[in-house]
């Protein structure tokens, strides 16, 4: 992990970048906070940074650098592959907790609020 840089990871890049990382975003992450739930310490917050990510009022460079953490927490393939279960999303929760010292203020009462419904009706 020290070879790769997380303002490389969480690059907001551009219009066309948000717009795919959002699909894939879209695509996979409820399959793989299903497998994460146990996993990760703090799946409240990743929910509520989904919302966030989502939320057309939250500004551009925070749902890119969310955008770009939750891809890579979507993404099958990542610095340590998620199927080796104590370490598997290590890597993931280094690169979200990275993102969220990032946008911190961005992280909205609202978002925590659709998260925990969320939440409730997966537990």
């Amino acid at each position: 992990m020290d070879d790769v840089k997380f303002g490389e990871i969480l690059e907001p890049g551009d219009d066309e970048a948000r717009a795919d990382r959002e699909q894939a975003v879209r695509d996979g992450f409820w399959k793989t906070l299903r497998r994460a739930a146990g996993r990760i310490p703090f799946a409240r917050d990743v929910v509520a940074a989904y919302y966030c990510a989502l939320d057309r009022d939250t500004p551009a460079t925070a749902r890119g650098v969310l955008l770009a953490a939750l891809a890579y927490f979507v993404m099958p393939a990542d610095l340590i592959p998620d199927v080796f279960a104590v370490v598997g999303f290590s890597d993931d929760v280094a690169v979200l907790t990275a993102a969220f010292a990032m946008i911190r203020g961005n992280l909205r009462p609202v978002h925590y609020a659709r998260a925990d419904k969320a939440l409730a009706e997966a537990g």
